[in-house]
């Protein structure tokens, strides 16, 4: 059996948790209880993953993978099925769309961290506003995007970037004037994967 030191909370936990039910793979994987911050990092974590950072996984071998990323193309090599990770034409753009949805659920954690673990006379305003300009150019520049019917990595990475934005910046309305982003996030919500990873 695998482990995989997680935070159901957790955005990147999210895709590999998705991953794992588009896979099949989620009957062969223990979860184990994960929860870090950056100031206090899990020991159990950190001896997996010396950077305290969730998720990683433990394969049956003993070998420690991370990050979400690793964990996701690991997993995607496993089972029979369609693949994730496409070669040829699409490899590259999907891998982009999968770093673009992972570096805006990065700016998401960043502004959540600085506003429940900084004091609140040293938190910096800026700084939280510039991470979410990043974000909000993100999703301009994702806006009008045709996404193909077949699920890849990138589409479950950007998914779980516009759920994390719901989850923790319910205020932000980012789905004003990005009609196509709002109903690529509607349909991947259908997905039994997406459903069954929500975060409460």
């Amino acid at each position: 059996m695998m482990r995989l030191r997680h935070s159901p909370s957790s955005p990147f936990v999210r895709k590999v948790m998705i991953v794992l039910h588009e896979t099949g793979l989620l009957d062969q994987v223990t979860l184990e209880s994960g929860a870090t911050t950056p100031y206090d990092s899990n020991p159990e974590v950190v001896a997996i993953n010396p950077l305290g950072k969730i998720p990683c996984l433990v394969t049956p071998e003993g070998q420690g993978i991370y990050d979400s990323t690793v964990i996701t193309r690991y997993l995607d090599g496993l089972h029979g099925g369609e693949k994730l990770y496409p070669t040829g034409a699409a490899e590259i753009p999907t891998l982009v769309l999968e770093a673009t949805g992972n570096a805006m659920m990065e700016a998401g954690i960043a502004v959540v961290y600085e506003g429940r673990l900084r004091e609140e006379g040293k938190r910096s305003e800026e700084w939280m506003a510039a991470q979410r300009a990043k974000i909000a150019r993100a999703l301009d520049a994702l806006e009008g995007r045709k996404f193909a019917d077949k699920l890849d990595i990138g589409q479950i990475a950007l998914g779980c970037a516009l759920g994390y934005l719901d989850f923790r910046f319910e205020a932000w309305d980012w789905r004003s004037g990005r009609p196509g982003l709002a109903a690529f996030a509607r349909r991947m919500a259908k997905r039994p994967s997406f459903e069954a990873t929500k975060p409460a």
